[in-house]
Parts: structure tokens; sequence; C-alpha cells
């Protein structure tokens, strides 16, 4: 999953896991909008514009604490309102964009992050939003290019996200060296970003490096809940080192906590 640096909420749409076939990604870390539960207080002497730009923020946060109560429809009513009163406002695109992707509607959700990355060139959450995004939906080497503007943010709270994510990014396309540097860059930024821990894991695991992998598969399973294709990893690395009983046990795992998911053979 895709680390979602989605700077609108404080909140997650999926915990960090492995892979870029679904970003999660990690933690909401910008300061564009600050929700609350307060009504922004307008005060006579307040220009017209001061007063307009208060009242898209207030729509801005109850939009964000709609989504958070996954109150969709109300918060698509809301963002979509602050977004016809400032057109230009990056926030409402980001907050749409979330939106959109926790309804499903995956291309009106890239359409928007994209958007927001246009508005905002210089901010690492949204050009790392539109790179999650594009990595997830099959253009991968284009998203390291927003992924490089992001890290170059000198603004940006949580350069790890970006970090991660290029990281994961670049192994789908095959470029393993440049892999390894963005992860192990965001592993030494924050140690339990549970994304690059995955794909470390599955860096190592491709280059032959078995108990390597297994030490980033254990890191990873200490850090975050456990997903199916970290399990399906931990089972794959096992089976390489040749411990059938662990990798059974990981197997048994991922039927008992993902009875969904159908495991592979070990080491497939």
């Amino acid at each position: 999953m895709r680390l979602l640096d989605v700077a609108v909420l404080a909140f997650l749409l999926a915990g960090a896991t492995s892979g870029c076939s679904r970003l999660t990604f990690v933690k909401p870390s910008s300061k564009m909008i600050r929700v609350s539960e307060q009504k922004s207080e307008y005060s006579v002497a307040d220009s017209a514009a001061t007063k307009q730009r208060l009242k898209v923020q207030d729509r801005l946060a109850l939009a964000s604490q709609r989504l958070r109560s996954g109150d969709l429809v109300t918060a698509e009513r809301e963002a979509k309102a602050a977004l016809k009163a400032e057109p230009g406002s990056a926030d409402a695109y980001s907050l749409l964009a979330v939106i959109m992707d926790s309804q499903g509607k995956t291309a009106e959700a890239g359409g928007y992050y994209k958007r927001a990355a246009e508005l905002a060139p210089a901010n690492g959450g949204a050009l790392n939003n539109y790179g999650a995004w594009l990595c997830t939906n099959g253009a991968p080497a284009e998203a390291l290019v927003w992924f490089d503007r992001a890290i170059k943010d000198p603004r940006y709270a949580t350069p790890a996200s970006a970090l991660a994510n290029a990281g994961g990014c670049a192994l789908k396309v095959g470029q393993y060296q440049r892999a390894e540097r963005d992860l192990r860059s965001a592993l030494a930024l924050d140690p339990s970003n549970g994304y690059a821990l995955a794909s470390m894991a599955q860096s190592e695991y491709h280059a032959g490096r078995y108990f390597e992998a297994r030490a980033f598969t254990e890191r990873r399973l200490a850090a975050a809940p456990a997903n199916p294709a970290v399990l399906q990893l931990a089972s794959d690395v096992e089976e390489r080192l040749g411990d059938k009983a662990a990798a059974s046990r990981y197997v048994q795992r991922l039927r008992a906590e993902f009875p969904d998911s159908v495991p592979r053979t070990p080491g497939k």
C-alpha cells in the first residue's frame, strides 16, 4: 500500500503494509488543515476575503470530520462546497481525492490528487500523494519523478514517507539500487516505517539474501499489523532458508487471519 501523506486528515486510510499495490501510506503529516470541533469566530473587523477563507476552512474541517466518521456523502458535499468557494484550494482537492479513494472511485481520486499537486508544486505531501496514486495505478516510473520532487521540499515534515514510496515503486520497475538507497534512507529517518520494512524485505529476498529478508520481515511484523502480502513473503523466506515448520506457521496465520486470501506455494 502506498504511504499517503494526507495533509488534510488526522487519519490514515490504511495501516502500513507491504507493496505499492494499494499504497497505504503512513501518517498524515503536513499541517494544511487543523481539524477542530470549534467553529471559527468571525470578527466584524475581518475583511470579506478573510471571512471567506475561514468559512472554507470550516467546511474542510467538517468534511474531514465526516470522512473520519465514515459519512462519505456529507464529507464529499462539504469538500465540494469548499472547492466551489475557493477553486484554487489544494487542500480541498487533496481531501476530495481521499474521499473518492474511500468510495472506490480511483480515476476521480487520481484527478484530484494531480490537481492538488499542480496547485501546490512545492508541497511535499501533495506531491507524495499523487506519486503514490500513480505507483498504485500502473505508472511507477512516472511516480518516481513526483517522489523526487516531494523529497526536495525542505519543509516536508515526513520525507520518510516519500522515500519509502519511492523505494517500493523503484522495486516495481526493477531499479533495485535506487530501491535499496531510498528504503534505507527512509528507515534511517523512521526505523518503524512498515512500508519501508516490507519493501526492504522484498528487496533482500529478490537479491537472494534470505537471512536479511527474514530480519526485515520480522521487523515489519513487529512494527504494524500483519497483512496477507507480508505473511506470504515471510513464509517464502523461511522456505528458502529451509525452515519448513516456520514457513508453515506463517501460512497457517495467513489462512486464519485472512481466510479470503489464497496462499501461494511457498517459495513461488
